[in-house]
């Protein structure tokens, strides 16, 4: 049996999928799939059981494709659908697990930039000196600073970049930017990487987007910032045991290739709030979430 995937709804017609996603949903019909529709500002409001409203009852074991979630809000996204007979196969723990830096770190230390982070509120400002023990692990050196999902990359001067972690006044300097430009999406709280020099190939994009199911590489694709259409293929070698340890159903990889010819895994992503490059493949991703 194909397996059901459940996508955000259009704001404008509730009746569709969000138009960012309406081309992998018609694959996934095409595919002999059923697509159901969720109410993803409902959710964000935290009225999960209006958010399911529409789903249609008895679906049983179901992917969910669209917009980011919150951890808290996935899980009321989890129970709510329980009780219309349908099941996320990928299960709440398993989705912070991929979804937020401190759930997969430790699994991939050696083939990621060395972290550290602390749990902080949205508008929560750390103080100059906890910032600094922060750091401290990391130094000597340049980095980066980012919540537990996402950073501010395209600020990168001003909420995103870090030249000397040891600069304390530069430090608390970008990250009090980050945290007003992220206002009540700051996710998690306050991550600090070391900062990695990675070579930029002028004719492919060096950072790699690898789709894995149950363990294994299914998909490779261009990061969705990339200006290329063609990703080089990275060496998996040391990432694939990483990914199995850490043992979710399906998770995303971004790895790009450090100046020293050596693959790096940059980030690790929940694969159903993951997005696709405009290049790819829609159909490949709509067959291998609707199965055999």
């Amino acid at each position: 049996m194909p397996t059901p995937v459940l996508y955000c709804r259009d704001a404008l017609d509730p009746r569709r999928v969000d138009a960012h996603f309406a081309p992998e949903a018609r694959e996934v019909r095409a595919c002999g799939g059923t697509v159901g529709l969720i109410d993803h500002d409902a959710l964000l409001r935290g009225d999960a059981r209006q958010a399911v409203a529409h789903v249609p009852a008895g679906l049983g074991s179901v992917w969910y494709r669209g917009w980011m979630i919150p951890g808290d809000r996935y899980a009321a996204l989890a129970e709510a659908l329980s009780g219309r007979g349908a099941e996320l196969i990928v299960t709440p723990e398993h989705y912070r697990t991929a979804h937020e830096l401190p759930g997969w770190y430790a699994t991939f230390a050696d083939i990621t930039p060395a972290s550290a982070w602390r749990p902080t509120e949205p508008d929560e400002m750390p103080a100059s000196v906890e910032l600094a023990a922060l750091a401290e692990p990391l130094l000597p050196g340049a980095g980066i600073v980012k919540d537990y999902v996402k950073s501010r990359k395209h600020e990168w001067e001003q909420a995103c970049f870090v030249p000397d972690l040891a600069d304390a006044a530069q430090l608390t300097r970008v990250v009090r930017r980050f945290v007003e430009l992220q206002e009540e999406f700051l996710t998690g709280g306050i991550v600090l990487r070391a900062f990695e020099a990675f070579s930029r190939p002028e004719s492919v994009a060096a950072e790699v987007r690898v789709w894995w199911l149950d363990g294994e590489p299914r998909l490779l694709t261009p990061h969705p910032d990339s200006p290329f259409e063609r990703a080089p293929v990275p060496d998996l070698d040391r990432i694939e045991p990483a990914v199995r340890r850490l043992g979710c159903r399906f998770i995303t990889t971004d790895v790009a290739l450090r100046s020293d010819g050596v693959w790096r895994v940059v980030e690790v992503g929940d694969g159903q709030v993951s997005d696709l490059h405009q290049s790819s493949s829609q159909g490949e991703l709509a067959a291998l979430l609707v199965g055999p």
